[in-house]
């Protein structure tokens, strides 16, 4: 369920734009991002930090697309999230010698700590890379070209990257991996890439 609720302003985002073009889609995204954390709110739930700031840099970048009647502004707000995602996870591993995926997912997985090094080297080198993507697709190709790379593209290299990461970490630490079944303690998720 929270799955589709995370999917939900891909969703609309991609309808809107078919529909009524990238002014009207960025107005969406924007709504569904507020919404998104609003319902969270209403259920209890708590917002992640991720979460506020990729709704801020959405209604900032897509505001800014709105008023200047230019989209670039809402395509580069892809790679800010991706590039501010690596950044976190290398400046909280490297200056405060804090790995967030083992907060994140330790309770859920056991690992050795060089295999949770691995982990974040391997997602800030992916969001590294997503970002520069995402900017060079957007200089280069169309509009409609961008959309559908961010709504189908990027998801599912994302996806795939990810599984060979942890395919990656298998193969090297396989033997000291351990997958804790504990049905009592919520799941999570690592940091992942932003709604449109």
């Amino acid at each position: 369920m929270k799955f589709l609720f995370d999917f939900l302003p891909f969703v609309l985002f991609y309808a809107t734009y078919v529909k009524w073009g990238i002014y009207a889609a960025t107005a969406v995204a924007i709504a569904a991002s507020a919404l998104q954390i609003i319902v969270s709110l209403a259920l209890g739930h708590q917002v992640q930090r991720m979460q506020w700031i990729s709704m801020g840099l959405i209604a900032v970048f897509g505001g800014l697309a709105l008023i200047l009647q230019n989209p670039i502004f809402i395509m580069w707000r892809s790679s800010v999230v991706n590039w501010l995602l690596a950044a976190i996870l290398l400046g909280s591993m490297l200056i405060l010698k804090k790995n967030l995926l083992k907060t994140l997912l330790g309770n859920q997985i056991k690992m050795p700590d060089a295999a949770w090094r691995s982990f974040v080297w391997g997602m800030a080198t992916l969001f590294t890379i997503m970002g520069v993507a995402n900017i060079v697709i957007a200089k280069n190709f169309s509009e409609s070209f961008w959309v559908n790379y961010k709504t189908f593209g990027s998801p599912v290299i994302t996806f795939i990257a990810i599984l060979a990461l942890i395919l990656f970490i298998q193969f090297n630490h396989g033997q000291e991996i351990e997958v804790i079944n504990d049905d009592t303690k919520p799941p999570t998720t690592p940091p992942s890439q932003d709604s449109p």
